[in-house]
């Protein structure tokens, strides 16, 4: 006997539910308006309730609210879909087996989830189609099978009430949870007093930017961020290195948090006790929540679904892009501007999607090289209208000495130039060169002949 294939089976449906849908908005005009946050017109299963519902909206867009069995069948007849919808006899079938128009949500409901079951059958079946047949290489193939499960996923999930007093409650118990944290940080601490005073921490959702020119110091300031918001928070932290080799960004995190000469690392030159605080720092590092990813050439498609799938498994708490010109563009035939526009908004998008902060470093353009003042601008930023746009937070590093060996050595300023949610203004750093790191300024940090002490 033969066996039955998925593709010789009926698809998923519920065409009762569909009738039952279609009978409440015929029998209470008014329960369109709760049906049309939830199923649309392609989400019919049988094609003479999709025909009748597309009338139906038409209708209602027209401000007709007297939607009945004679003037469906009347609209239905001017469009000539009438007798394809399965005439009057059909209408009035809808009519008499309606069971109650108070229950319209939960028929859509209904259609909703069987359509959703149709679209996973179809998608599952490409991705088939794919895995037999594509010449890519398979992490494309993964990356997008992924986005297309994920896409469903998001599809699936219950709609958010939008009246007041559910936002409101929402909001109470946010402000409620940052009452009962200590001190003035209601998101990730970012390691350093004078930033979170400004900031209150790297709050979920936020898309932040943090732009300098080369060699001042970007990749070294996420990563002493990464050590504290993974060792103190115990958050974990997903870092993309564009540029950087897993290995080398694991050395620079090992060198901070030990307090080694990098140097030394390097030149394979160490102390007995250089030797033994590498050891000791290891052994801490191991425990991290720290996640690098250093493939290169990522697009945001695949950035973003690795970053859900981290999300998923293992909970990360903050998103690290080093750095946002080194993002491949989907479309690489669009000026380089549209491209960095599609890549800024799609990490906003990332951050609000998973209710995490993004942070993406930036490079500045020359221009702030050639003028007196090297103090970074907004205006500096390359491709500045797409990224300024985008991001919540805008911060520059800015080193005087790196333009001056005599102007101010050993210090550092964070630039909050932009700040949706709160104030701007800087924080004051001092630069540990030999260690990579940055810590806050005070007195007793202040270099004397380029090198700074160790205080933490």
């Amino acid at each position: 006997m033969a066996t039955a294939t998925l593709q010789d089976s009926v698809p998923p449906s519920n065409v009762e539910a569909e009738n039952s849908v279609l009978g409440c908005i015929m029998l209470v005009n008014d329960t369109i308006d709760q049906v049309l946050g939830i199923i649309s017109q392609d989400q019919f299963y049988d094609d003479r309730n999709r025909r009748i519902y597309g009338s139906i909206m038409e209708m209602y867009e027209r401000g007709d609210r007297g939607i009945d069995a004679v003037t469906l069948a009347n609209e239905l007849e001017k469009r000539g879909q009438l007798e394809d919808a399965g005439g009057v006899s059909k209408i009035l079938e809808i009519m008499e087996t309606v069971p109650h128009a108070a229950h319209a949500e939960y028929y859509a409901g209904i259609v909703r989830e069987k359509w959703l079951q149709r679209q996973l059958i179809y998608t599952c079946t490409e991705i088939l189609k794919e895995a037999h047949h594509s010449r890519d290489d398979i992490e494309d193939v993964l990356s997008r099978a992924e986005q297309q499960i994920f896409h469903l996923a998001e599809q699936q999930e219950s709609l958010s009430k939008a009246d007041m007093r559910s936002i409101l409650l929402d909001t109470w118990d946010k402000i409620n949870s940052r009452q009962d944290q200590d001190g003035t940080v209601s998101g990730l601490a970012s390691g350093f007093i004078g930033l979170d005073e400004l900031m209150s921490g790297y709050q979920p959702s936020e898309l932040i930017i943090l732009a300098a020119r080369p060699s001042m110091g970007k990749t070294a300031f996420v990563c002493n961020s990464t050590l504290a918001i993974a060792g103190a928070s115990k958050a974990g932290v997903l870092l993309f290195s564009l540029e950087q080799s897993k290995t080398e960004l694991a050395e620079r995190l090992l060198c901070i948090h030990s307090k080694v000469d990098g140097h030394k690392v390097r030149q394979g030159n160490l102390e007995p006790m250089d030797h033994q605080a590498l050891l000791e720092g290891s052994s801490d590092l191991s425990s991290y929540p720290v996640f690098i990813d250093d493939q290169p050439g990522r697009t945001m498609t695949q950035m973003a679904a690795v970053s859900r799938r981290m999300k998923r498994q293992h909970d990360i708490g903050i998103v690290i892009i080093d750095y946002l010109q080194l993002i491949e563009a989907e479309d690489k035939n669009q000026p380089r501007e549209q491209q960095i526009s599609s890549i800024t908004r799609r990490l906003k998008f990332l951050a609000k999607d998973l209710d995490i902060p993004v942070i993406a470093l930036a490079q500045l353009n020359r221009g702030v090289e050639q003028r007196e003042d090297k103090r970074p601008r907004l205006a500096d930023l390359r491709e500045s209208g797409a990224i300024e746009q985008d991001a919540d937070v805008v911060m520059f590093l800015h080193r005087p000495e790196a333009y001056d060996p005599e102007d101010r050595p050993g210090e550092a300023f964070v630039i909050v130039a932009k700040n949706r949610s709160g104030p701007v203004g800087d924080a004051h750093l001092t630069w540990i060169k030999q260690q990579l790191r940055f810590v806050d300024y005070s007195p007793i940090n202040e270099p004397e002949g380029g090198w700074v002490g160790d205080e933490f």
